[in-house]
């Protein structure tokens, strides 16, 4: 995409192998199995005072399941697991063709998730940007997997006032909401509710599923920090248990996780989507952006 317009810098388009100045971080982890590099994305706005708002997306650019393997059925249309990264690209253009006086910084983690014979297989602990390990429980798991650099690097290099991650993370969270409305999950109860205003204003509805305590040790460990799907059967509130992994990779700043695994693909024509990518979040993501004070 062109980058001409925006008045702030170059997006940055970084070798993550360049970037990473570790063995393996979830991104590298997760790209071993294919023969694409991967890549790790930032893009800067700023027209605005103060710390940005970070917006971080899943860019999964394909993804096949890895070594444990997605059946057929469940294969198709999963190049459009780079739907959370998609969405904070356009976000970052609408912002700025708007000239929105806001600062946003965007961050992106994108591989295909392939199971060639290096693939990161069940049973590995992987390290993660901010030195917290996972133990890696499923190989279809991989967005959190990556997103665990993402939102540790967006912290702490750009020092935001608060993130937000766009992800198709979970089948689970399809099957509690279907296709019409994003999961959103958040400790914080006041950013949570900016979201679920934003999406009332912009027709992108979310609704917020729980981040009690309770579930807090859904995905624990005995050989890591965290373990990336729930023991057990490995489905038991799924779309939680991947708010709550993600909650590991973020220290201080205020964060909501948003699933958009049901509304960021249509299969039929309605109101603006056509059939395919929806570009779910776009229109979310700036109504949050223009009441930014």
């Amino acid at each position: 995409m062109s980058i001409d317009y925006f008045s702030f810098s170059q997006a940055n388009f970084f070798s993550a192998a360049a970037l990473f100045q570790f063995s393996q971080t979830g991104l590298l982890a997760v790209n071993r199995g294919s023969a694409e590099e991967p890549r790790f994305i930032t893009l800067e706005y700023r027209k605005g005072n103060g710390q940005p708002v970070a917006i971080v997306g899943k860019g999964i650019t394909f993804d096949s399941g890895g070594l444990d393997l997605k059946p057929a059925a469940y294969m198709d249309g999963m190049q459009g697991d780079m739907a959370g990264a998609a969405a904070v690209i356009g976000t970052i253009k609408a912002v700025a063709e708007l000239g929105l006086a806001v600062n946003v910084v965007g961050v992106i983690a994108s591989t295909e998730n392939m199971p060639g014979g290096a693939a990161y297989k069940p049973g590995d602990v992987v390290t993660a940007y901010n030195g917290r390990t996972m133990e890696i429980g499923n190989t279809d798991a991989e967005g959190r997997v990556v997103l665990s650099d993402a939102l540790a690097y967006a912290e702490k290099n750009f020092k935001p006032k608060c993130m937000i991650d766009l992800a198709t993370l979970t089948g689970a969270c399809v099957i509690a909401l279907g296709y019409a409305a994003a999961g959103v999950m958040s400790k914080d109860a006041a950013l949570a509710n900016r979201l679920k205003l934003a999406g009332e204003a912009s027709g992108e509805q979310v609704w917020e599923l729980p981040m009690w305590d309770d579930y807090k040790d859904i995905v624990k460990s005995d050989v890591a920090d965290v373990r990336n799907i729930p023991g057990g059967k490995g489905y038991e509130a799924g779309a939680i248990a991947g708010a709550w992994f993600l909650q590991h990779f973020v220290e201080k700043t205020p964060w909501a996780h948003v699933d958009i695994a049901g509304p960021a693909w249509s299969n039929d024509r309605k109101h603006y989507w056509d059939r395919g990518g929806t570009g779910f979040g776009v229109r979310l993501l700036v109504e949050f952006l223009k009441r930014m004070r």
